[in-house]
């Protein structure tokens, strides 16, 4: 394949050079640093105190929160002119400038919102500063300077811990990112709080809801455990997706962005603002094409999303409902190893319809009340409908395997054919969330919430076109297979403030999954069976402020897993595996100062009864996942931005991670002798588990307007199974982007935008996925390993106007 120590050098330069500028900047400036203070008190319009508050200073990274007694204190600030933000949810937030040539004492005062926030809906599964764990909060601005056609994945590539991938190899149609290494299936995500996760694969498609992101407020990604949320268990991570907040005025957006491979994204948006004080309406419409960077690896997605509100002083109800429909060409088999320097887009499908066919119907009633106030009640239903299909053309299948007698025609026995089926999945998903919230706005905080949801799937399969037909008819139904699952949880948690300095908190949840499905019994015939599980999942952590600057936090969290589908259908009662367990403890420092953050994070997840594919046939004759009794990833999270001047930024991450099995055990077919090989290994890699990622943003602002980014992301390099091998391998790869983004603001609208992204400046030829197999042939052992490429240089370039 490539050399990596070729791309490595690059990559290590940057991040070296940097590193000694931004050192001796620092060291450089650090006597210049002001020495001032402000202290003082946040308050209500009625006096009373505010703790939590945060207080800000703008344009730098300084900032702090009230205390349980509303006081806070900022110290080491240069003189002049300093000017403050305070804010809190639920309240207007207030800019007060203080002019600083002496230690100040102030007095800030919050007035409540005119309507309830959309946020408080959030607020009871978002981490806060109270949490003691890792989190990253993304806001709807730093998703626009991305958004010009690419999914949700490629738009949070540049948070920490994080490896994107695409099919088509540009970004749009089938993407996905890893968390800590964890795949899509052992990531939570929710929609304003409710369950988006697949519920029985457990993965997350967010080709299904193309263009969400233009009609989001903010994403907050919560790294390991986390805290308690509604649906799939958190097993590496969380994403909470927070869709439009309140928008008091009325508005009109038009963006369009175009670039290589005939990516097209057209998105006009509007709102209402406030009518007669209590209703607001928000809508979208989104279409998105693209041929993709893989041969014939098109996409066509279009999506809606329209929102109604009524909002008054103390409660509001919304309805959102939204929609997306995808057709993308497929390009999941990725390229053969052998291929990759000759034909990096081959495709091995040529059949011209060999597509993905998808809509998804999003139906949420969300509601909020203030029943007084220290106590308010958020409650929310929701209904998904999913229904398509994919299609294949399939060259010489049994007849039998189809259900269909051979074709007997004079002397000859037909038992193969040429066919073209359809497999289809029609699915609802419905349930109720709610959180019940107290604040005393003293030293206690605390949350009771949890959810009830239900899913029906209904898995079948057509043949659409036979050569040899048999006895089919058109859309010869081959497979029915219905399943229904219920997903039940609980959870309270508790924030309590000992002292100044010290806060601590608990957070307990009780889910329990029950699980109806077609599958094997112990004779091998397929029979309806059922699954119930109970997990407790308990949570704690502690925070101490060193200072006004600083602070220490500790957390230790437990969080279980149920096998996905095919782990329950492709088994008996006897060889399902068990659910998984995590313990996941962390701990970390983080400090502010005028001209730096930073935040240091170590974690240790430490697994058992882990799934992982070993290649082991069980008693059905299917290749599932079994459980491994021990594995871990232990690791430290980095986290650094900076004022290296006035008009430049440096935001940057890492994590250092050893990730591993304990124990493996490799099982290898043997086509000579009709058995499996055993191969067995201690302490190797986990798959896909990098021990080095990196992420950088080197933003310039040489102009009012304009801003120039250097966009880096190293990813170092990963293995395509557990047993660490060599030959089963993704290199090292390190890209670079370059962005550009000129905001003009003339009379009569709110903005234009013009956005510039060069995406892999430097040409990197690059594989983000892959899959491997091995077997043993002629005394041999055989493997034979498969990539996902992703585009060499692209661009992108757009322009949003907004009224």
């Amino acid at each position: 394949m490539k050399n990596v120590a070729i791309r490595q050098r690059p990559f290590w330069r940057y991040f070296v050079n940097l590193s000694i500028l931004i050192t001796v900047f620092l060291l450089v400036n650090l006597p210049a640093w002001a020495q001032f203070s402000i202290s003082g008190t946040v308050n209500d319009a009625d006096g009373g105190v505010l703790p939590g508050a945060a207080i800000t200073v703008e344009g730098t990274y300084k900032g702090t929160f009230a205390d349980a007694g509303g006081a806070f204190r900022l110290t080491n600030l240069k003189s002049g002119a300093v000017r403050l933000r305070a804010s809190l949810l639920g309240y207007e937030p207030v800019l007060q400038t203080v002019e600083l040539n002496q230690d100040a004492q102030i007095t800030l005062t919050l007035t409540k919102t005119v309507v309830v926030v959309d946020e408080v809906v959030v607020s009871a599964t978002r981490a806060n500063q109270k949490s003691a764990i890792a989190y990253t909060d993304v806001s709807a601005r730093e998703l626009s300077k991305q958004n010009l056609g690419q999914d949700i994945p490629l738009l949070l590539n540049f948070t920490p811990s994080l490896v994107t991938t695409s099919d088509a190899g540009a970004g749009v149609g089938y993407t996905g990112f890893r968390i800590r290494g964890s795949d899509a299936t052992r990531i939570n995500v929710t929609v304003n709080g409710i369950p988006y996760n697949d519920a029985e694969s457990q993965g997350t498609f967010w080709v299904n809801m193309p263009d969400i992101a233009s009609s989001v407020s903010s994403i907050q990604i919560q790294r390991g455990v986390g805290t308690s949320t509604n649906g799939a268990g958190a097993f590496g991570a969380s994403v909470n997706v927070q869709t439009n907040s309140f928008e008091k005025n009325p508005y009109g957006e038009a963006d369009i962005s175009g670039g290589s491979f005939n990516t097209l994204k057209t998105t006009v948006k509007a709102g209402s603002g406030l009518l007669n004080n209590h209703f607001v309406v928000d809508a979208r419409l989104s279409r998105i094409i693209s041929d993709g960077y893989i041969d014939r690896a098109s996409s066509d997605l279009k999506s809606f999303y329209v929102s109604g509100g009524w909002y008054g002083k103390k409660s509001f109800v919304r309805l959102n409902v939204f929609s997306g429909t995808e057709k993308t060409y497929q390009a999941w088999d990725g390229v053969p190893e052998n291929l990759l320097k000759t034909n990096r887009t081959y495709n091995a499908y040529t059949y011209d319809n060999e597509v993905d066919n998808y809509q998804q119907d999003h139906y949420q009633l969300i509601s909020s009340h203030e029943l007084s106030r220290n106590w308010r009640l958020n409650a929310s239903l929701h209904y998904t409908q999913g229904r398509g299909y994919y299609e294949q053309f399939r060259e010489g299948e049994d007849l039998a395997d189809y259900g269909l007698p051979p074709v007997v025609i004079r002397d000859s026995t037909i038992s193969q054919t040429d066919l073209i089926r359809r497999r289809w999945l029609d699915n609802d998903f419905y349930g109720a969330v709610f959180s019940l919230d107290y604040n005393s706005f003293g030293k206690l905080t605390a949350n009771i919430g949890g959810g009830w949801n239900q899913y029906t799937g209904k898995h079948y399969g057509e043949i659409i076109w036979a050569r040899f037909a048999s006895t089919g008819n058109i859309r010869q139904r081959y497979y029915d297979n219905d399943a229904t699952k219920t997903d039940f949880n609980l959870y309270g948690k508790a924030y309590y403030q000992f002292s100044p300095k010290f806060n601590a908190y608990v957070d307990l949840q009780v889910r329990t999954v029950g699980y109806s499905f077609l599958g094997f019994d112990n004779q091998l015939r397929n029979v309806q069976q059922d699954d119930n599980l109970t997990f407790f999942n308990p949570k704690a952590g502690i925070t101490y402020a060193l200072n006004d600057r600083s602070n220490l936090y500790a957390s230790f969290g437990v969080g279980h897993r149920e096998p996905n589908r095919n782990d329950y259908t492709q088994s008996t009662p006897a060889s399902r595996p068990k659910a998984e367990r995590l313990n996941d403890w962390e701990a970390g420092y983080k400090m502010q100062t005028q001209r730096l953050a930073f935040s240091a994070n170590l974690y240790y997840m430490k697994y058992r009864n882990e799934l992982i594919l070993t290649g082991q046939i069980n008693d059905v004759g299917a290749q599932n996942r079994v459980n491994v009794p021990n594995s871990y990833r232990a690791g430290i999270e980095l986290e650094a931005g900076t004022l290296l001047a006035k008009q430049l930024r440096w935001n940057v991450n890492a994590t250092f991670s050893e990730n591993k099995v304990k124990s493996f055990t490799e099982f290898l077919d043997n086509y000579d002798t009709g058995e499996q090989q055993i191969n067995r290994y201690t302490n190797t890699a986990i798959a896909f588990a990098p021990k080095t990622i990196v992420g950088s943003q080197l933003l310039y602002t040489p102009a009012k307007g304009l801003e120039i980014g250097l966009l880096s992301k190293y990813v170092g390099k990963q293995y395509l199974d557990n047993t660490a091998n060599e030959n089963r391998k993704l290199d090292a790869y390190f890209v670079n982007d370059i962005r550009f983004i000129y905001t003009l603001k003339p009379k009569g609208m709110n903005e234009i935008a013009f956005s510039l992204l060069l995406n892999n400046v430097l040409g990197e030829l690059y594989e983000s996925n892959g899959y491997t197999f091995s077997y043993i042939s002629e005394g041999k052992t055989v493997t034979e390993n498969f990539y996902y490429p992703q585009a060499g240089r692209n661009f992108l370039a757009g322009v949003r106007v907004r009224f």
